[in-house]
């Protein structure tokens, strides 16, 4: 069955990095586009970014726009969310999804002082 399982999130201050990695299986990972989404307290469920299935063409949220990179090995069936210059409304869980894919658990990002 389909799953995507995240991991590489943590505590981190202003301005610092982190790299999310998400490992997927249960699909043709190839053929898919994937997409990282986040949600923090009270807010809605956000899309932050998007990959295609070779991994050409990428879309970013207005929000982080030049401080992330999404990426993905379609060897390892692996994607990662490279997070840069990293601020506290970037707090949240986050999230790696296939499209119409089903939600996981998620990992906890929490930028900090």
């Amino acid at each position: 069955q389909v799953q995507t399982v995240e991991s590489g999130g943590g505590l981190v201050q202003p301005g610092g990095s982190l790299r999310l990695s998400c490992a997927a299986s249960g699909f043709t990972f190839s053929r898919y586009v994937m997409k990282w989404h986040r949600q923090a307290p009270g807010k809605e469920r956000e899309e932050v970014a998007s990959i295609s299935g070779d991994g050409s063409d990428t879309v970013y949220a207005d929000s982080v726009k030049g401080r992330f990179t999404i990426s993905r090995d379609n060897f390892k069936n692996m994607v990662y969310l490279q997070m840069t210059d990293l601020k506290p409304e970037d707090s949240a869980v986050y999230y790696c999804r296939v499209i119409s894919g089903p939600w996981g658990q998620g990992t906890q990002v929490t930028v900090s002082s």
